[in-house]
């Protein structure tokens, strides 16, 4: 399982960063469709011990896919397959869109980072949510005791002007409530021109409120509502969004989204640049992200679901979130780096860690 990284190098770290996730995630699928899913399921069964309560859902493990990677619920129960506890789709808009010009996706080996400026590149609500109704139904059918969980995360559409943000989330949200497990209100990616203004709680408030209250109305009950914010946030605005989810009494806080930041990397400052603009994620955001998450954990305590993501690679780094007062963690860009049995080894470490 460990010969992922030297067929990375030779296979994947010449070509498109873009094209090679491409590549990957349809022979992931591949697998599936030709009947491989069983016996994945079963070499990549977590331990029954690390079953875990959060959000009124049972995840078989606390480790899941962070969204971005299934951009369109194409993979769900493929990706189930792998280990993962929960599978979080999108970010998916109101309405369909191409995203960026490529190329958008850029690796920094060195860092074992990515660059993503792929601008929530996807077919819009109204195509994901029978996607989404048909992997919940074939995990329901796979997993008869404890199903992976299966997340939805919901951005703005970039044509849509920041004043009209609501009303476009509340399209998501409406179509894709009633199947969803839970959903993730995305004001955090660097890469829709003006969307992380909307991090301000001035402006968060209203969005929120109106995403519960039109979400838990087309499920007809309550869908769990969590909200995904940007590591870069000063510890003040951090503090500002904590105080506002207790406040509406939101289910959690998924922490922490790409930065901006292209601080501390190894990688030669030519190259960096020459990648140009877009959310970092990987290795290089351990640091801020496990800060993050503390200073969210000494206000909100245990009243809200603590989602820590950003640089976890290993079992014991998926523990220390855990210690640190996440419920759930959740990666995506080593995923990249260390193939498909990651999540698999992930829980194998983290089952040991608990003996």
């Amino acid at each position: 399982m460990r010969l992922y990284p030297t067929f990375f190098r030779v296979c994947f770290s010449w070509m498109d960063a873009e094209r090679a996730h491409k590549i990957g995630f349809t022979l992931i699928k591949a697998a599936h469709r030709v009947g491989a899913g069983a016996v994945l399921r079963r070499l990549c069964a977590p331990s029954p011990t690390l079953q875990t309560e959060a959000l009124g859902l049972t995840f078989p493990t606390p480790f899941g896919l962070a969204a971005g990677f299934d951009k369109e619920g194409r993979g769900i129960n493929a990706l189930a397959n792998l280990g993962f506890g929960h599978v979080e789709v999108g970010t998916i808009t109101g309405q369909p869109q191409p995203g960026n010009p490529q190329p958008r996706l850029f690796r920094l080996v060195q860092d074992r980072a990515v660059i993503n400026r792929m601008g929530f590149n996807n077919d819009g609500a109204a195509a994901v949510a029978p996607r989404l109704a048909g992997a919940v139904a074939g995990l329901g059918r796979a997993y008869p005791s404890v199903r992976p969980v299966v997340g939805v995360n919901i951005g703005k559409t970039k044509l849509v002007e920041l004043e009209d943000a609501l009303g476009d989330y509340l399209v998501s949200a409406r179509t894709l409530a009633p199947t969803a497990d839970y959903l993730v209100v995305n004001v955090s990616s660097p890469n829709t021109p003006g969307l992380r203004l909307l991090q301000n709680v001035e402006t968060l408030r209203p969005l929120l409120s109106g995403v519960r209250e039109t979400a838990d109305s087309a499920a007809g009950h309550h869908v769990p509502l969590l909200v995904k914010i940007a590591p870069d946030l000063s510890d003040d605005d951090v503090a500002d969004v904590a105080a506002l989810a207790l406040d509406l009494k939101l289910d959690g806080i998924i922490c922490t989204n790409t930065t901006i930041s292209r601080d501390g990397l190894a990688s030669p400052a030519e190259l960096v640049a020459e990648k140009g603009a877009g959310g970092l994620s990987g290795a290089p955001l351990k640091a801020r992200s496990l800060e993050v998450l503390r200073q969210l954990k000494s206000i909100v305590g245990d009243r809200l679901t603590l989602v820590s993501v950003g640089g976890v690679e290993t079992g014991a780094e998926v523990q220390e979130r855990l210690d640190a007062g996440a419920t759930l963690v959740q990666g995506y860009t080593a995923f990249l780096y260390e193939g498909p049995f990651w999540a698999a080894r992930i829980n194998r470490e983290l089952a040991k860690l608990r003996k």
